[in-house]
């Protein structure tokens, strides 16, 4: 069976498992284990499509396509048609592997976590349905097709973030999401259509192959770069850059493991893996504007999760965090850390999710971790796979963190170097001292000192195997040795560049319209991307190590001095800088500040546009309606009095002089005789002779 069959066997089956719950969920008490069984399978399937091709077909791409629709030949595109497809390269099958591990991983935990929910069956449908989704992504071939999965991920994360709908929380919460995403989604469709219109294709392939023999969107390197801002929209939305982020916190309100698939490797990673996916046709301009995004939202997220005190929201902000690392990777040119960084956050979050899971299931459902502490007697299990993946979120060596962030990190201090844009990399090393700071915060507060809540603490105890053996399984991936044996070789990441094809490979230097240009009175050469990639990357990989080492260190030394040691009183400093610490605990405002402009003004323009139609609209129709009714009233006025009176007169007068003449009518030829008789006296009389 080739590598294409087994690729649409597994993007089909969990919508089998999808539709097999929702029409037989009912009927039968554990089809539940159907759909985890299908997970399994999809999740053999992927890794045996991983292995052929990384081994037999390294260098070579596997397409399968087909015509969905044939317009014929079209007046103004000539022959044009629609079609859908498969593509398998080393970034598809990498991304399959992910995504089908962490969901079925996710499934196996919900069998704990969710038994005895009133809609159990339903929940797992939805997942099925998720992951369906999430794999059309990743194995399209075309950027409509993609789209369209991209929508329904949308649908299906609106369902699993809404699913307990009775709460008013989840609901908004749910709500919030899809109309966040709807606002980056209007950007990629337009950018789609601005690709479309130009090159009569949706195909990812071919629009590259267009570009790079420099027939650009109507011969504008504007439209190139405006193009992959819209597009970049999306991934905006779906991986909660700022300023459309604010749906990803709200989406906490679903079942934690719900928050694990989301966060982790699927809805979230998918704008990233757009990125990815349409690097080559990315301007500089339009990098730089992502560069700046992710920075963005990588610090504003970090200073946010400084102050949380619900476990799931610190997490929350750490994911957005860690999403702008990815976004601000891609935006300074080394998109295969991006990926790689793409690949080992989704193992260590997705155990920190279902770590924060496992301990809110052990503290009834208590989720403030000012409520907890204590808990590492209890939890044993749970709390070391949440140290490692702690560890390997916040860079230190002989975890996978470290692997991947320090090649970002020293892109960024590289891209520094090159193009004078020195905020990207100091907002970068400073986002990995709060990283590693507020990490160890939750880790010290949730698991050490003395237990905050001494009922609920005698009450704890470690999860079933169900749920624990994924967060063994995560943690252990987030160990260095299934990345390099080299435990500080934090350039493992190049391997991935290895595998993914470079941007001159598709798109040759002379397009890609490079960060610095030569400058003829100083005679300096001009910089490539890849050039900037590999040589000045390569010089700021131990400058880099050793700065986000020592950030990181102290980072953890800060939160053990202030919540182990008692050195620093962390009540004192939020008495001392309360209007900072407010600022942090309320989302910098970001919220409100929707609320009073977007929101409002929705709702002041929905009430001006309803008084409008009220009082001008539906004012000029009812005016209309009053005087139709008028004209009605006067022509029926008009009809009735005069046009009805008068024949009515005639028919009247008629009548009249029937009657009258009627006794003359007797059929009497005497009666005759003598009416003649009297004519002619009459006449005689009127005209006699003077």
């Amino acid at each position: 069976m080739s590598l294409i069959s087994l690729s649409i066997i597994t993007l089909f089956l969990p919508l089998i498992g999808f539709t097999v719950l929702i029409f037989f969920g009912k009927r039968f008490e554990k089809i539940y284990l159907f759909e985890v069984g299908i997970l399994f399978a999809a999740l053999i399937i992927s890794i045996l499509i991983a292995y052929f091709k990384l081994t037999a077909y390294i260098n070579q791409d596997l397409i399968f396509a087909f015509t969905w629709i044939d317009f014929g030949v079209t007046p103004l595109i000539g022959e044009f048609s629609i079609d859908l497809g498969i593509k398998i390269d080393n970034i598809t099958v990498l991304m399959l592997f992910v995504v089908n591990l962490i969901s079925f991983l996710v499934h196996l935990y919900s069998i704990e976590y969710m038994k005895g929910d009133i809609r159990f069956t339903r929940y797992f449908a939805y997942l099925g349905i998720f992951t369906f989704s999430m794999l059309g992504i990743v194995l399209t071939h075309n950027i409509l097709m993609m789209f369209m999965f991209w929508e329904l991920v949308g649908l299906s994360s609106y369902l699993l973030i809404g699913f307990w709908y009775e709460k008013d929380s989840a609901s908004d919460a749910g709500k919030k999401a899809f109309l966040v995403n709807r606002v980056g989604d209007i950007g990629m469709l337009i950018g789609i259509l601005i690709l479309f219109t130009n090159y009569h294709t949706f195909t990812f392939d071919e629009i590259y192959a267009q570009i790079a023999v420099g027939n650009l969107p109507f011969d504008s390197y504007a439209w190139l770069t405006a193009s992959g801002i819209l597009i970049f929209m999306g991934a905006v939305g779906k991986s909660a850059q700022f300023p459309l982020h604010v749906w990803l916190p709200d989406a906490m309100e679903g079942p934690t493991p719900v928050s694990a698939l989301i966060h982790a490797a699927t809805m979230v990673a998918a704008g990233v893996y757009l990125l990815v996916r349409i690097f080559v046709m990315l301007t500089a301009d339009a990098m730089l504007v992502i560069a700046v995004i992710g920075a963005i939202t990588a610090l504003v997220s970090a200073t946010i999760a400084l102050t949380q005190n619900d476990i799931k929201k610190v997490l929350a902000y750490s994911t957005v965090s860690q999403l702008g690392y990815m976004v601000l990777s891609i935006g300074i040119g080394a998109y295969a850390f991006a990926f790689f960084h793409l690949m080992t956050h989704a193992f260590f979050k997705a155990c920190l999710f279902l770590g924060s899971g496992s301990v809110i299931h052990a503290m009834h459902h208590e989720q403030d971790i000012r409520e907890m502490g204590g808990l590492k007697k209890k939890l044993p299990i749970t709390y070391y796979t949440f140290l490692i993946s702690s560890l390997a979120i916040s860079g230190v060596p002989l975890f996978s963190g470290f692997l991947s962030k320090d090649g970002i990190l020293a892109g960024s201090l590289a891209f520094g170097n090159l193009t004078g844009h020195w905020l990207l990399p100091i907002i970068g090393f400073t986002v990995a001292l709060m990283t590693a700071f507020y990490m160890f915060r939750l880790v010290l507060v949730t698991f050490h000192g003395k237990p905050r809540n001494q009922e609920k603490f005698d009450h704890a105890h470690e999860s079933p195997k169900a749920m624990t053996i994924p967060l063994i399984t995560l943690a252990a991936l987030s160990i260095f040795i299934f990345y390099t044996p080299n435990p500080f070789n934090s350039e493992a990441g190049w391997v991935l560049s290895d595998w993914i094809r470079t941007p001159e490979q598709v798109v040759p230097n002379e397009v890609r319209f490079d960060f610095m240009k030569s400058d003829a009175a100083t005679g300096q050469s001009e910089i490539t991307h890849s050039q900037m990639y590999t040589d000045a990357a390569h010089h700021a990989h131990y400058p880099a190590m050793i700065l986000s080492l020592v950030l990181a260190g102290i980072g953890i030394l800060i939160a053990f001095m202030m919540y182990v040691w008692g050195k620093i009183d962390s009540e004192k400093l939020k008495t001392k800088y309360n209007s900072l610490y407010k600022f942090s605990l309320n989302k910098w405002y970001i919220d409100e500040f929707y609320d009073a402009s977007f929101i409002a003004g929705t709702h002041k323009s929905a009430k001006i546009l309803a008084w409008f139609d009220y009082n001008v609209v539906d004012g000029i129709v009812n005016g209309t309606a009053a005087l139709g009714r008028f004209v009605s009233m006067l022509s029926g006025w008009f009809d009735t009095y005069v046009v009805d009176g008068l024949v009515n007169f005639f028919a009247l007068l008629n009548g009249f002089l029937g009657l009258s003449l009627r006794r003359i009518q007797t059929g009497k030829v005497q009666t005759y005789v003598v009416f003649v008789v009297f004519s002619l006296l009459v006449l005689m009389f009127f005209f006699r002779p003077f």
